[in-house]
């Protein structure tokens, strides 16, 4: 079965937006990892396309999505492409900073959004760890001194290796992937004036009005503060559930793509 990709640019918040168009049916948005853009969806793209209309963004600042030159909001664009498709209520998917952005989403327009998937998860309100703390002074230093290479290198040994795998032990097909799309983000220009809107009370205050169906999943070898956060959103988050996927780390869509995908199709389905 052949699937056709429409992919095309919209303009909302003062600038252009790329995203991906696939297949028909139930529709849902998928929204990137921050290491990522739209380009991380390529196994979703393939298969769950056949069975689902798939909408894939690229966030603000990534891939092929300009950031605008004055105040804009992550959660108001995917709002935006949302009543530009005329998609009403619509599933969304988001991995790690991409699950920020869903869930935000779903506080300011809980009407727009008829589930939720959350993968490697964090939540606006999150308190990052020791460790985290410390990759994001690492990576500061690297960009500083304009060693992107080394900040790539250090984002995918966190983030795609994570705590208990060398890169030797890591498909090396899925690290150059987001070593490419995550070395774009950092090339991507600043505007002076841009600056990014959210939430006025965080959502990790707000995670009991969330009550639509909830899937979250996170990966056995992740960071131990993202597993844990996961836990915790599957235990606030009314009826929520979890899946711990076995031998992966953070980007665990890209890694175990025939798992992440079934278990994608089984809730959705079930959930109608």
């Amino acid at each position: 079965m052949s699937i056709n990709v429409n992919s095309r640019f919209i303009s909302l918040q003062g600038e252009r937006l790329f995203f991906q168009e696939i297949g028909e049916g139930t529709h849902i948005l998928l929204i990137h990892a921050g290491v990522a853009d739209s380009r991380m969806w390529e196994n979703q793209i393939e298969y769950l396309g056949k069975s689902f209309h798939l909408v894939a963004p690229d966030l603000r600042g990534f891939g092929q999505s300009p950031i605008p030159n004055g105040p804009f909001s992550y959660y108001e664009d995917i709002a935006g492409l949302i009543d530009e498709l005329g998609l009403g209520s619509t599933w969304l998917i988001g991995v790690s900073f991409g699950s920020r952005v869903a869930v935000d989403f779903y506080l300011a327009h809980p009407e727009k959004v008829r589930g939720l998937i959350l993968i490697s998860p964090v939540v606006s309100g999150f308190k990052p760890s020791e460790e985290i703390e410390v990759f994001e002074q690492e990576e500061e230093e690297l960009l500083e001194a304009e060693d992107l290479d080394g900040a790539t290198e250090l984002n995918l040994r966190t983030w795609v290796d994570g705590p208990y795998r060398s890169p030797g032990q890591v498909d090396p097909k899925v690290r150059s992937q987001i070593a490419e799309m995550q070395l774009s983000a950092f090339n991507v220009p600043i505007p002076e004036n841009a600056k990014v809107k959210g939430l006025d009370e965080p959502a990790i205050d707000r995670l009991e009005e969330i009550r639509i169906p909830t899937l979250v999943i996170v990966g056995e070898l992740d960071l131990s503060a993202v597993v844990d956060h996961a836990k915790f959103l599957a235990e606030k988050i009314p009826h929520a559930r979890i899946e711990v996927v076995p031998s992966t780390a953070h980007m665990l869509s890209m890694e175990k793509p025939e798992i992440f995908n079934e278990l994608v199709q089984q809730f959705v389905e079930h959930s109608e």
